[in-house]
């Protein structure tokens, strides 16, 4: 597809040179950033030091139970990569080794940190093992009677390889007799072919087990926003930061999470039905629904022999998000807290050990129920409080600011924000129920941002008094105002360097205190944003395995998402595609600057008609092939397929967020 790169108007901003991946690699810009960066602030040390006075620090019992059961770490503590850099590296967090908080760090996230930090090869129970802290999930494998079942495969091949790897080194060889994916989520399936590969699924030596819908949901997500969600991404887990006291320290959730290959291979098995039981090589297993939770396509687990209950993503030892920073379709809290109930009443009362598919378990039934009704009770109080709030009429950010957890929640390490937080989880209520619009007219058409923004800092005197007044109040601590405003001197004027240094400043700050993981690295991302640029991202891509798994109706779709309205203007063209290898048919219609399909028909007044295998066609999406080669017979005026490709715009992956973007086109 030929497409329109945007530009970003902070000229020479986005800097050139090698494209490193954008979760893990330090860039250039994060080295330069990291000269800049400062130290904490007076208001800041005294922030984190009420923060540190109001928690139960004497309590390590979560520090007792991450190490419960440890066995072994990886040699040398690295997982290899295919591109001579490290997947993963425990090594890069080796200075997370202090219990004291050093001052640009909140010290209730370097508790999380410190705890996330813990790796290596654990028993939880007799025939069940836990891989933690080589990727932001766990891989969980339980012992048959003659071979082994893993539960989530990480998230790309490289670590994925390592953990079993590790396991094997410590435990009997078996052979891999199934693959569990607990949901939809990458972190989850991506490293699949780390551990069993195509053939072993062909031949049936390897079952693949997945909730109903996997495959819909852990596609889509990746494709039809996923561009946008990537760059969010950057953000949210501070991939780009440097590893130290000023940089990334956690990602809340796990550690980081691993570079490298991901991968898919569909499930041979669906559960279908709200409860299904299996045996598995001997080991029975009690498959449970929760879609529409975490996830929209999950499932829990709980294994008899073993009373151990697998909560997949359901719970974590913290809280969790029911809006995702990265961005994705807000979470339903009331039926996270009704599953949660579920899991409870069903086997929290009997089971001798609580897991996860991230994070450290929870044994003893009395401690399990606790924590069960804990979470349950956490996501139901934001859902009702919120829903309470704003049927009285309050707006969401006067929602997240008003909720307090009651101290009986509050209290609790497990049901901390350093992932999801109170705040935007509140947000996330409001925007379920009633969407982006607060009712107010004044709202309802506001000027765009940067517009919005000259015509503001004009009737506030202009550029030079703002500055003056906001570097008074980052004086006085007042970093959220001083973001926001220089925010908008930003948007007025992106070259204005004194009001890029001062939000910086102001966001290093904001992320020094930040409790939770995510907002400490969307503010220390933005802060190296802009003082540096937009580091160097390569194209993001489409993943063969997911590909593959793509139907056809929705890479079309995908497809028409890359239509620019403007180029197609005035454009009328409608074409065949005949799949030769599968028996399908479309046709699609640009018409009206849209592009539309029809499935299992075929146009006799088409402008053109293309006859290829899918295979051919996934080629040409991954720009490996075109569709004017030897694997594709057309029919009719084939300048008609270069008129429709000449209308799509490509993605930037490294377009800017912390200065305008210019006009849209």
């Amino acid at each position: 597809m030929k497409m329109c790169m945007s530009k970003n108007n902070g000229a020479g901003r986005i800097r050139t040179g090698t494209a490193l991946t954008a979760f893990v690699i330090l860039s250039l810009a994060a080295t330069e950033a990291l000269a800049q960066s400062k130290d904490a602030e007076p208001s800041t040390l005294k922030a984190n030091a009420d923060m540190a006075a109001s928690l139960p620090f004497g309590d390590t019992a979560a520090f007792q139970d991450a190490q419960r059961g440890f066995i072994a770490t990886l040699p040398g503590d690295v997982v290899p990569g295919s591109n001579g850099k490290p997947s993963f590296s425990p090594k890069d967090y080796s200075f997370i080794d202090k219990d004291d908080a050093p001052k640009t760090v909140n010290p209730s996230l370097w508790r999380q940190a410190r705890l996330n930090a813990i790796h290596g090869l654990f028993k939880v129970i007799d025939r069940v093992y836990q891989v933690r802290g080589y990727d932001i999930s766990n891989m969980t494998i339980i012992e048959g009677d003659t071979g082994i079942i893993i539960i989530d495969t990480l998230r790309v091949a490289e670590t994925a390889r390592a953990a079993l790897d590790l396991y094997y080194q410590n435990r009997p060889r078996k052979p891999v007799v199934a693959v569990i994916y607990t949901h939809s989520h990458v972190d989850h399936f991506g490293g699949v072919k780390g551990v069993i590969d195509d053939n072993d699924v062909h031949d049936g030596k390897v079952q693949v087990i997945a909730p109903d819908h996997f495959m819909d949901y852990a596609v889509a997500e990746n494709v039809v926003a996923g561009n946008a969600m990537n760059r969010r991404a950057q953000f949210q887990m501070g991939g780009l930061l440097a590893r130290n006291n000023r940089g990334m320290v956690d990602a809340g959730l796990g550690k980081a999470v691993a570079r490298g290959t991901t991968t898919l291979i569909a499930p041979t098995t669906l559960i279908k039905n709200v409860d299904e039981s299996h045996t598995i090589d001997g080991v029975q297993i009690d498959f449970h629904l929760v879609p529409d939770t975490e996830a929209p396509s999950e499932m829990v687990m709980y294994f008899p022999q073993f009373k151990m209950i697998d909560a997949a993503e359901l719970v974590t030892q913290n809280l969790h998000q029911l809006y995702t920073l990265r961005g994705a379709e807000v979470r339903d809290g009331r039926m996270w807290s009704h599953n949660l109930d579920e899991i409870l009443q069903r086997w929290g009362y009997k089971a001798d050990a609580l897991i996860a598919q991230h994070h450290w378990p929870t044994w003893e039934a009395e401690r399990i129920v606790d924590f069960l009704k804990k979470q349950r009770d956490l996501y139901k109080f934001i859902n009702d409080q919120s829903l309470r709030l704003l049927n009285q009429g309050y707006t969401p950010t006067e929602i997240a600011e008003t909720l307090k957890l009651p101290q009986s929640l509050a209290a609790n390490w497990y049901t901390r924000g350093y992932y999801g937080t109170l705040s935007h989880n509140a947000k996330a209520v409001y925007q379920k129920y009633l969407g982006w619009y607060d009712g107010n007219p004044a709202d309802l058409s506001p000027l765009p941002r940067a517009e919005n923004a000259r015509k503001l800092i004009a009737y506030m005197g202009g550029a030079d008094a703002v500055i003056s007044k906001a570097r008074e109040d980052f004086k006085a601590g007042e970093y959220r105002w001083v973001a926001t405003v220089m925010n908008d001197v930003v948007f007025a004027d992106p070259q204005n360097q004194a009001a890029r240094n001062l939000e910086a400043d102001a966001l290093e700050q904001l992320g020094y205190q930040s409790e939770a993981a995510t907002w400490r690295n969307e503010y220390l991302v933005g802060a190296m944003e802009l003082r540096s640029g937009v580091p160097a991202i390569p194209p993001n891509g489409l993943n063969p395995d997911m590909l593959k798994a793509i139907p056809l109706d929705l890479l079309f779709d995908f497809m028409g998402i890359h239509v620019n309205a403007a180029k197609a203007e005035g454009k009328k063209i409608t074409l065949n595609w005949n799949f030769t290898d599968i028996n399908e048919k479309f046709v699609i219609n640009l018409e009206n600057s849209a592009l539309t399909q029809s499935a299992g028909r075929e146009d006799p007044s088409a402008d053109a008609s293309l006859t290829l295998t899918r295979a051919t066609f996934d080629k040409v999406l991954m720009k490996k092939d075109t569709f004017f080669g030897d694997d594709v017979k057309i029919s009719g005026d084939p300048q008609k397929i270069r008129d429709l490709l000449a209308t799509f715009d490509e993605f930037s992956p490294a377009f800017p967020i912390m200065e305008p973007l210019g006009p849209a086109h």
